[in-house]
Formats: C-alpha cells, sequence, structure tokens
C-alpha cells in the first residue's frame, strides 16, 4: 500500500499556523497527511497580551481557534515536541497528559517559537511574572487586582506600600506596553478603593539597555518615555534585578524595592527544542538557508522565533527580527516551499520589508511608525489598534476585540479578578516548562529503543 506522505509542523504560532493554512488550501486531501503539535487548539495574538492583563480584552478575544474552520482537516496532537531526531525522521512529543510519544514524519516544518530570555538571577524565576502565555496574562490581572484588595485591607502601612508598589522589567515591547496598560489598570482602580492613597500605587521599568524600544528611533522612544513619565511610571535605563525574593527587589544600582509584583519581560530566546536538534545555530536560532531549509537535511524547514531567515531586505548577515509581520509571512513561504519540495520543483527565498512598528500604550496614547512614518497621540493609536485588528485572523476575533475596545472605551472595566488560579503557584518557572526538553543523546536513545511510536 502506498502512504501518503507525512507532514508535520511544530508550534501554532503566527508561523506554524499560517503554514498550516497555506498546506490546507495548496495541497488536495490525498497528496499529504497534515500534522501539527500543539498544547492549545488555539493561536495566540501575542502582542494584544498586555491588553488582556489590564482587562480591556478577554482573553478568548485573542485566541483564535484553530478548529472553527469546517475545511479544517489537520491532525492535532495536544502537547509540544521535546526533542527531534533529524536523522531519523522522528519528533518526540510530550502530550499534555504527560505521556511521550515518537512522531514520525517525511517533511518537518519547525515552528516552536519562544521562550522568555531569563538570567542567573537568585530568586527570579521563582518570584517573577511572566508575559508569554494567556494564562499568565489572566493570571497578572488577578493578582494585580488582589495587590489593591489586600493593600486596602491591610492596617500595616508597610504592607500596603509594597503591594502598591509593581516592578516590570524589559524596555521592549512587552515590558513597555504592560506597564503602561497595567499602570492605567490601577490608576482607574483605586478610585474604588476610597482608603487607599493613590500616591502611594508607583510602577516602576528598568531595563538594562540605554534607550526604550531602540527600534523607534530616538524621538518616538523619547516620546514613549514622556509618556510614561507623565503617568508618573519611574523609569530606569542601564539598570537591572540584582536579586529578587517574594517581598522585595534589589536592583543593580543598590535600590531596594519592597513589592509584590515583578514582571518579567526582558526579551526572548528560541525554543529549548532547537538544541536537542544537534544541528548549527546563530546566536541560539536555529541556522537555515533563505528557503528556510535547514543545510544538510532534506524537507526540514525552520521559521519564526526559532530560526536564523536572512533578511534579505538588509545587507551583510542580518536577520530577521522575531515579529508576528515575520512569521506569518514566512509560513506562507514555507508552505509553498514544502509544495515544491513534495513536487520536485525549484525553492523560493524569503524576502520581506519590515512595514513599520505599532506600540499601544492605552487610552489615546501610542506611538507608531507606520512605513518609516513617525506618529504619536490619537494618529498612531488608530494606526495600532487598526493594524492588529487587520492582522487577526478570523471575522469572529475581530468583532470581539472591536466590541471589547468599545465597551471599555464606553463603560470601563469592572475590576473583576476571577480567582481561578489564586491558590496555585504562577511564576515564570510554572508556565514555561523549559525543564521539560531532552538532550540530543536522550532523543536519540529513545529512538533507538522501544519506545511508543504514533503511526
Amino acid at each position: 500500500m502506498v502512504t501518503r506522505p507525512r507532514i508535520l509542523v511544530v508550534g501554532a504560532g503566527f508561523a506554524g499556523v499560517e503554514c498550516v493554512r497555506r498546506l490546507e488550501r495548496r495541497l488536495s486531501p490525498g497528496e499529504a497527511d497534515l500534522t501539527l503539535v500543539t498544547p492549545f487548539a488555539y493561536q495566540l495574538y501575542l502582542p494584544l497580551l498586555p491588553q488582556v492583563a489590564s482587562g480591556v480584552l478577554t482573553p478568548q478575544s485573542i485566541a483564535l481557534s484553530l478548529r472553527r474552520s469546517r475545511k479544517y482537516r489537520t491532525r492535532i496532537i495536544p502537547g509540544g515536541a521535546i526533542g527531534v531526531d533529524l536523522d531519523s525522521k522522528v519528533c518526540v512529543i510530550r502530550t499534555i497528559t504527560d505521556q511521550d510519544v515518537n512522531e514520525r514524519y517525511d517533511y518537518l516544518v519547525l515552528a516552536p517559537g519562544s521562550v522568555t530570555r531569563t538570567f542567573d538571577i537568585p530568586g527570579l524565576t521563582d518570584n517573577a511574572f511572566g508575559m508569554k502565555t494567556l494564562a499568565e496574562a489572566a493570571y497578572i490581572r488577578d493578582h494585580v487586582i488582589s495587590q489593591l484588595d489586600l493593600a486596602d485591607a491591610s492596617g500595616d502601612p508597610a504592607e500596603r506600600a509594597a503591594r502598591l508598589q509593581f516592578v516590570v522589567v524589559g524596555g521592549g515591547y512587552a515590558g513597555t506596553e504592560s506597564a503602561a496598560c497595567l499602570q492605567r489598570l490601577t490608576h482607574a482602580a483605586v478610585k474604588r478603593y476610597p482608603r487607599l492613597d493613590p500616591s502611594l500605587i508607583k510602577w516602576h521599568l528598568i531595563d538594562i539597555a540605554p534607550k526604550l524600544m531602540p527600534e523607534l528611533g530616538d524621538k518616538l522612544g523619547r516620546s514613549a518615555q514622556e509618556i510614561l513619565r507623565r503617568r508618573g511610571i519611574d523609569i530606569s535605563l542601564g539598570v537591572s534585578v540584582e536579586k529578587a525574593g517574594p517581598t522585595e527587589v534589589t536592583f543593580t544600582d543598590g535600590r531596594v524595592v519592597p513589592t509584590r509584583t515583578l514582571i518579567w519581560t526582558a526579551g526572548v530566546v528560541a525554543s529549548p527544542l532547537i538544541a536537542t536538534l544537534g544541528a548549527e545555530t546563530v546566536r541560539g536560532r536555529l541556522a537555515v538557508t533563505s528557503e528556510m531549509s535547514v543545510p544538510g537535511h532534506d524537507g526540514v524547514f525552520a521559521l519564526g522565533d526559532a530560526a536564523a531567515v536572512p533578511d534579505l531586505a538588509k545587507s551583510g548577515d542580518a536577520v530577521c527580527p522575531p515579529t508576528a509581520q515575520h512569521a506569518m509571512r514566512q509560513g506562507k513561504v514555507v508552505a509553498e516551499n514544502v509544495i515544491a519540495t513534495l513536487r520536485g520543483q525549484d525553492l523560493r527565498p524569503y524576502e520581506h520589508r519590515d512595514l513599520g512598528l505599532v506600540v499601544d500604550l492605552g487610552g489615546r496614547d501610542a506611538v507608531s511608525r507606520p512605513l518609516g512614518l513617525e506618529l504619536h497621540g490619537l494618529p498612531a493609536q488608530v494606526v495600532a489598534r487598526g493594524y492588529h485588528w487587520s492582522a487577526l485572523r478570523t471575522g469572529v476575533a475581530k468583532t470581539r476585540v472591536l466590541t471589547n475596545w468599545t465597551l471599555n472605551a464606553v463603560a470601563g472595566d469592572d475590576f473583576v479578578r476571577t480567582g481561578f488560579q489564586a491558590r496555585r503557584p504562577a511564576k515564570l518557572k510554572d508556565f514555561e516548562y523549559t525543564d521539560a526538553y531532552m538532550t540530543p543523546e536522550q532523543v536519540r536513545a529513545r529512538v533507538e529503543g522501544t519506545g511508543p511510536v504514533a503511526s
């Protein structure tokens, strides 16, 4: 019996989902079997996570179901890839029930994305919150509101002051938008707490770099800083965390800030899955050609945050930055290249000129640089939200987001915390499972052994 080629896609981020959607449209059902590995059957629209954390958007608004389309025919394995043996063409998957299975493939697309970049800072992973997953964003919202509740109920002035101080580390887009949106949340919420002194609420945004969001350029970067400082956010550049405890954070400049809230958004690194391959990397990202194929391994492609895709729109050895607009476009090109490989056709290189950057600071505050045009204030906000809205993949998601924005603008927030995770640990170490991955030797030993193999 002739079996159909098996195409395995790892990851349901922007890159993986765009690749699967294009493969489904361009391949006939009898031409190949499609399988997607992802813990959740949705695509998360990451740029809007800070708005979920601040309550502007509901979590469901930015979780785009992969099963909504009636034409969807890809088999989903609910779990994460924890190792790949490129020689044997086997991917080791840990399902959401903690079972390890071997999945064989003929063509492999690696789009596992990234994880939060951490450093060897005492207490960091035990005491800091991340902002990389939907669960983290929902948890942070509950946590921030609970700090107001607990401060309001406390009779200890020192505890009250500590609970009303918040530290965000990372002056990139995630950190800046998180600090901006969450500060607006606390500023609005404190009006419902007549026993609390609003002047006690202090937000700190720190980054080891000399500038906020340097990609924006000096003018827009300064504009963003001025907006945040006018709101009362304390910005410290050239500063990081020396150690993190459950009740205080020590900065590298010697300051000790009593706080129960440390949000860590200091960049990302490629998924640990890449280290299991034993292949060449560029600053931790998998080295690939301009066609996004892995050298020396036919039928293996990598893209998105986990791959060092050459940026042909720039000179030298530049690689594409880990942004959504690159990942989405890379997904479509990789799908075409998988099909070309399947049909014995020529591959095409990936090239895309950056369309610009948008930063939503909440309310009417934003800074944007679409196609090189520098904007701030309401025009920038229109561009920022218009870009995000148009990038949402489904009409249902667009309707939900637009409705949420409108309702929040008209009626504000009820400052409700769900409490569904109130008794569970929810720090960096509890969400990203970075200790689950195998070493190359463990992968090889498993493949050569007698572990369960999926048909």
